[in-house]
């Protein structure tokens, strides 16, 4: 075999490579979650705003739980109170289609088996009453190569419900656990 047609093999190799990955990239954009506009959207707060060179990816609609635990207060452990234990929920894409879960770390994960875990930055009151407060998650470590596995940062936006209960925690129920439903539209952010 010539130099000439190593040579050739090697870019004909190299661009069935480069065809590969565009479609492996092309595939998780098109399993990504989007979720639709709504009727009339809340600004996002300036601090929950995501850094300057970071690009929407997607957006889905997150529909479960924030599971608390009944626990002694750590200031007071003659009394109890309801105290955050992890999510549990399922991301939807605009179909109904479930994309995603979601759950402690905090960490969600695409039905690709890509995973991307949170740390908090920022965190502003929720837009509704009685709801879990909005949020500006950094990415801290990845998993698989989907969809999830370029996520750099994450917003919790638009919740409702979610928050602690205010009743039926004391030393008889310690330990114990409670579901509260809530929604939310998770926005991911790939770049810097």
């Amino acid at each position: 075999m010539t130099t000439a047609s190593n040579t050739e093999n090697k870019g004909r190799f190299q661009m069935v490579k480069r065809i590969a990955l565009a479609g492996l990239l092309l595939a998780a954009l098109a399993a990504a979650p989007a979720v639709g506009a709504q009727n009339s959207p809340v600004p996002v707060p300036s601090n929950l705003k995501v850094p300057a060179g970071n690009v929407l990816l997607f957006k889905s609609l997150a529909t479960g739980s924030q599971i608390y635990t009944c626990s002694a207060r750590t200031e007071d452990p003659s009394t109890f109170a309801w105290t955050f234990k992890a999510p549990k929920a399922e991301l939807r894409n605009d179909l109904g289609e479930k994309v995603a879960t979601h759950y402690a770390g905090p960490t969600w994960q695409g039905n690709d088996g890509s995973t991307v875990v949170g740390e908090v930055v920022a965190r502003d009151a929720a837009a509704y009453p009685n709801a879990i407060p909005w949020l500006l998650l950094r990415s801290k470590s990845h998993g698989g190569a989907g969809a999830f596995s370029t996520v750099t940062y994450i917003q919790r936006l638009a919740t409702v419900g979610g928050v602690a209960p205010t009743d039926g925690c004391d030393q008889s129920t310690a330990g114990t656990e409670r579901a509260v439903p809530y929604t939310a539209t998770y926005a991911f952010y790939y770049g810097a």
